[in-house]
């Protein structure tokens, strides 16, 4: 079964951070690696060095030289902790971005429905719908990795849940059996940017049917619905398709691909969670926590004690 939620309007909802930091590894033979550190383990490091991954044993490392990395505006780049944006992506054609971007794209599954999600970090955290995930705690991830001869499915069963908040319909999970495994990554765009006829692409799931790719254009960038604002595309968007990536030309994410008006003789009314809003909830997700002791919230807040009233004491009657 494909999960799946309504609304009012007949709008169907389809159903330790790693910091990039450029070094200098100096190895005990004397060479020098410069790069970005993307994971650092007991006994190795993972650094990307632009054009491939390399790791490196720490055994093998006399020491780290950390380097200051250059201002955003410089680099082209915005530093978090936990998302990239794009340093200077090209724009290609959508045939060539789902070569770009497919390996980042995953399918969400529950034990009573699938949805879509994307990897924005190196370490395994995964952006996806909240209602993909809503009440479950078994939840498992399958990434799509083109081997050397074959694309091949590769399923994490040991999924946490980071944070999430239904009124966004974001959720931020965390693939916690994934080992020393350095995942690919798409970064997030700028959806203030947008402008309404732009070309648009979507990759999911719908109705199973994974690695999908529908094509269309921006229709309105700032749609208000149910006291939200959403992305209003022709990119067609099916259950399944819920928590995908919406993304523009230069391979990066506008937009989390949420719900889809469902009425006859209704087509190609789509809609996404701007990257904007995406942004601000992983910035700040520990407002967003998830707490397994209570579900429906992010952590519990207890009620402040409350003084105690006395009553006056009254004269007996005689």
């Amino acid at each position: 079964m494909i999960r799946l939620r309504f609304l009012p309007v007949f709008l169907l909802l389809l159903a330790s951070p790693s910091v990039f930091a450029l070094t200098a590894v100096r190895l005990k033979n004397g060479v020098e690696i410069k790069g970005d550190i993307i994971s650092e383990k007991t006994d190795h490091i993972v650094i990307d060095l632009g054009f491939t991954v390399l790791t490196v044993p720490r055994d093998e490392i006399d020491h780290i030289i950390a380097e200051k990395a250059p201002p955003a505006s410089a680099a082209g780049d915005e530093l978090t902790d936990l998302y990239r944006v794009n340093s200077g992506q090209p724009s290609l054609t959508v045939k060539e971005n789902v070569e770009r971007c497919g390996d980042a794209v995953v399918e969400v599954r529950t034990p009573i429905g699938l949805g879509s999600g994307f990897i924005i970090n190196p370490a395994g955290y995964v952006v996806t719908n909240e209602h993909v995930i809503a009440g479950e705690y078994k939840i498992s991830i399958t990434q799509f990795r083109h081997g050397p001869a074959e694309l091949e499915r590769v399923q994490f069963n040991n999924v946490r849940i980071v944070a999430f908040d239904p009124r966004l319909d974001l959720a931020l999970l965390k693939i916690e059996d994934a080992g020393s495994t350095v995942f690919p990554t798409v970064p997030l765009g700028d959806s203030n940017a947008l402008t309404e006829g732009q070309t648009v692409f979507a990759i999911g799931s719908p109705l199973g049917l994974d690695r999908s790719v529908s094509q269309g254009i921006i229709a309105q960038k700032n749609r208000p619905l149910d006291g939200q604002l959403y992305i209003q595309t022709t990119a067609q968007v099916n259950p399944g398709n819920s928590g995908g990536p919406l993304f523009n030309l230069r391979g990066e994410v506008v937009g989390v691909n949420d719900m889809k008006a469902m009425m006859i003789g209704v087509e190609g009314l789509n809609f996404s969670v701007p990257s904007a809003v995406v942004k601000n909830f992983l910035r700040n997700r520990d407002a967003f926590a998830f707490d397994p002791r209570n579900p429906n919230a992010g952590y519990r807040y207890l009620e402040p004690p409350q003084p105690v009233k006395t009553r006056p004491t009254l004269p007996k009657l005689p």
